[in-house]
């Protein structure tokens, strides 16, 4: 029997919660696979416990993994500030954790169907039938992982420098994958640039016009991203696959979680040339620690992402989607969403996971 191996990295705030909802459901799928989990500290809470935000021994249990499931990190201000600079969660983890795999390219599906449409804060009208569409973010270059400095200048004054950097090969990779993706679905690639601007997308542009002559079939739309943010608001439906830089993306996909009424509903998957990781694009959420109330939809989706991107299974992830279209087809939500959509029973957070293993595990009726 294939086993696999998975690093689970449960990080801050909610993520336990929703971390053990995942690998609930993972545990109960119906397969001939088996999966091998190792827990590991990452994050914030990792600090507290080791003094490193990732630690050495975290990083061997990454290596080790055939994939890597990660909750969301982060703490409150007054907790941040208990922590070095360098050793906060999203400098001392998660930049680290994409930096060590190469996980350049971003899948964020902002995907909300015709049953759900009351989630959304849009109006009925805007929304139409649903919204399906596919953000692809170059992860691992950009004014993230620039050089960065600071000091005090010859004046006395306090400054920062950080340097936004691209080369030709980093873009040219992240394309390629935006263009198959589009290839794949409707044949429409939105390029999301500041090219008016920034000189940084202007060689993002030059290079996307030579990996284009490879993809004659795919019909190419360029948007400014002030303009994509008002566009995605107003008409959503417009958009099936849009391609962008590392700090665009950061942005853009959380607008795409506000279009569907709640980040919970944001899964998404992180790939590497060698080995990938999956999360929820959501942040930790302190403020809702232990009351139960949290939505581990997101969590759930990025393990079917898994499924299918890291371990071939595309029929199991089918599954784990199914059951959990299922849960909100049949009345039930998280709270979150429960108040924004009429008719919808709330459900704890461990109470949506099991009624979503009771549809993934439930045997076909027969005639």
């Amino acid at each position: 029997m294939q086993t696999y191996k998975i690093a689970l990295l449960p990080g801050d705030g909610i993520g336990p919660e929703i971390a053990a909802e995942a690998r609930k459901v993972l545990d109960a799928l119906p397969s001939d696979v088996e999966f091998e989990w190792t827990e590991a500290p990452f994050g914030g809470t990792a600090y507290f416990e080791t003094g490193k935000a990732f630690p050495e021994e975290t990083q061997k249990v990454c290596d080790e993994a055939d994939a890597i499931l990660k909750g969301p990190i982060g703490l409150s201000k007054e907790e941040s500030e208990k922590i070095p600079v360098y050793e906060q969660p999203e400098r001392g983890a998660l930049l680290p954790l994409r930096h060590r795999y190469d996980t350049f390219a971003n899948y964020r599906p902002v995907y909300l169907p015709s049953a759900l449409t009351s989630f959304s804060p849009l109006k009925q009208k805007v929304v139409g039938d649903g919204i399906d569409l596919l953000m692809i973010r170059e992860l691992v270059g950009g004014l993230y992982f620039g050089p960065k400095e600071e000091g005090t200048d010859d004046q006395g004054r306090r400054f920062v420098r950080e340097i936004l950097e691209y080369d030709e090969s980093q873009i040219a990779r992240i394309l390629h994958v935006a263009f198959q993706e589009a290839r794949k679905r409707k044949g429409v690639l939105h390029n999301v640039h500041k090219g008016n601007v920034l000189i940084s997308s202007v060689l993002w542009n030059q290079v996307l016009d030579e990996v284009a002559s490879e993809y004659e079939d795919v019909e190419i739309k360029h948007v400014i991203v002030d303009a994509a943010a008002t566009a995605l608001c107003l008409n959503p439906n417009q958009f099936d696959v849009m391609v962008m830089e590392n700090m665009f993306g950061d942005i853009l996909s959380d607008l795409g979680g506000g279009l569907l009424g709640s980040l919970g509903l944001m899964p998404s998957a992180c790939v590497g040339p060698d080995k990938s990781y999956y999360e929820p694009a959501h942040g930790s959420a302190p403020d809702i620690v232990g009351q139960g109330v949290a939505n581990p939809y997101s969590m759930i989706g990025s393990v079917a992402m898994m499924l299918e991107t890291s371990f071939g299974l595309s029929e199991e992830s089918r599954m784990v989607w199914s059951a959990l279209e299922q849960v909100f087809a049949d009345g039930y939500a998280t709270p979150d969403l429960a108040n924004q959509g009429a008719g919808f029973k709330a459900l704890s957070t461990s109470d949506f996971g099991d009624e979503v293993v009771k549809r993934l595990t439930a045997k076909p009726v027969t005639a």
